[in-house]
């Protein structure tokens, strides 16, 4: 059997297409990969290696604070600097780096800086488990009382539960660094919060310093019991390294955005709908499915309700039906309402260490408000159709001749007159893209078709 010269080329651009898409990816993927393999690094002389925490605290903070560790432990660094400023983050996330820190060899100062900057919440743990926890002037640290993500106070039962599992990890911590168990506990049940000079009074942290230098020289004759044993600080005109995020952790904190994530996961859900009843276009199927996976990679970054990415899968669902059944807008109501709960609802897991967090109310305004012009246009459109003539057909339609633009396979695309129509090969049998075809049926935007020489003959 033999293919046409059409059908060969259609086959061929669809291969270079996929081809060009599959060298773009490895355009993408490939330097992210590259700097996910450390760089051999040349074997460096005593030093203070120094990094930057900010904002909220996930696995991609996670990650990093092991990533420096190693690197210190690497390059055998006279000590490891967080400089710390969060509101708070994930629990699970903060018992990783706890643990972490109780755990590493090099020993691990927390500077709570700039001035003005805050160890809130999940910081308060991260500050207390370092071997030095230090402030800026005009810093604070705590309230670490546990609330829902979306900021809301816990239900009593649950309240109790998470705030007794807070309570016991911080004053776990505070055993083990020897700082005020009970100044620290009351951070976390009843959300007390300390300036710099009275978190020093109550020991909660070590000293204050004004910046890095000046806790350097502070440091300096200190003695500290790592897991590797008792060391004596030497940081008398210590060398200082700064490490910053490679590639790969500043583009997952990126789309760890609670409003780029849901972006993702929305573009994603239409353009494999787009797909699903074009086929052919390849395009949207590319972009939807990249979008889902960065979407769900985000997620894993976030403190995600499943339940709303339900509503909104539903509401993809139904807004598709809308185009392709009799709803007459019912459909398309059910749609809008379901993507505006969905979009509400999408970070609401309950976390005693996370500050709020949720989607903008305006994004998902603004994006349901252009998903229901779309489908009154859409519907309109459709209701018209079905007007005209006896049932589902369109008299002012059918028998017209037109090209294919897209493979029937037997969906497709077809340009009949100056309109571009979702199309069905009316045999089954797949039409190549050029080929004359007539329109037999229209049902709604969907028009059946066959090759005008099978109705010649």
């Amino acid at each position: 059997m033999f293919l046409s010269r059409k059908t060969r080329s259609n086959k061929t651009r669809k291969f270079w297409l996929t081809l060009m898409s599959l060298f773009f990816l490895m355009g993408i993927i490939g330097p992210l990969i590259g700097h996910i393999v450390p760089n051999l690094a040349e074997a460096q002389g005593p030093h203070a290696l120094i990094i930057t925490i900010g904002g909220t605290i996930n696995p991609v903070k996670e990650r990093f604070i092991s990533r420096a560790i190693d690197k210190a432990v690497e390059d055998q660094a006279t000590l490891l600097i967080l400089e710390l400023d969060t509101p708070g983050g994930l629990l699970s996330s903060t018992r990783e780096i706890v643990e972490e820190l109780l755990e590493s060899p090099v020993p691990v100062v927390v500077f709570v800086s700039p001035k003005g900057a805050r160890a809130g919440s999940a910081g308060t743990f991260i500050t207390a488990a370092a071997h030095f926890a230090v402030m800026a002037p005009g810093t604070n640290i705590g309230a670490a009382t546990p609330i829902a993500s979306t900021g809301q106070d816990l239900d009593e039962t649950l309240a109790n539960k998470v705030e007794n599992d807070a309570a016991a990890l911080i004053r776990s911590i505070a055993q083990e660094r020897g700082r005020n168990e009970d100044a620290l506990e009351e951070t976390v049940r009843e959300a007390s919060s300390f300036s710099a000079n009275e978190a020093v009074a109550l020991n909660v942290v070590d000293f204050i310093a004004e910046d890095i230098d000046d806790l350097l020289a502070q440091l300096h004759g200190q003695s500290v019991e790592t897991i590797s044993g008792d060391q004596t600080m030497d940081t008398r005109n210590l060398a200082q390294r700064r490490l910053n995020k490679n590639l790969l952790e500043n583009f997952l904190e990126f789309i760890s955005d609670p409003n780029i994530s849901f972006l993702l996961f929305t573009i994603g859900g239409l353009g494999l709908v787009i797909e699903l009843f074009n086929p052919g276009l390849i395009a949207p199927g590319v972009v939807g499915i990249i979008c889902l996976l960065l979407a769900f990679l985000a997620f894993g970054n976030l403190p995600v309700n499943w339940a709303g990415v339900i509503f909104i899968g539903v509401a993809i669902g139904l807004a598709v039906l809308e185009t392709q059944v009799a709803g007459w807008g019912v459909l398309g109501v059910g749609s809008i309402v379901c993507f505006i709960i969905g979009g509400v609802v999408l970070f609401g897991e309950t976390t005693p260490t996370m500050p709020s967090i949720h989607v903008s109310r305006w994004l998902i305004g603004g994006i349901a408000g252009g998903l229901a012009l779309t489908l009154y246009y859409v519907v309109r459109i459709i209701y018209q159709s079905r007007k005209q003539g006896d049932g589902p057909l369109r008299p002012s339609l059918v028998g017209m001749s037109g090209t294919v633009t897209g493979e029937l396979s037997p969906r497709g695309i077809v340009q009949v007159g100056s309109e571009t129509w979702t199309a069905v090969s009316g045999d089954g049998n797949v039409i190549g893209v050029g080929e004359p075809v007539r329109v037999s049926k229209v049902e709604g935007l969907i028009v059946t078709v066959s090759r005008q020489d099978e109705e010649e003959k």
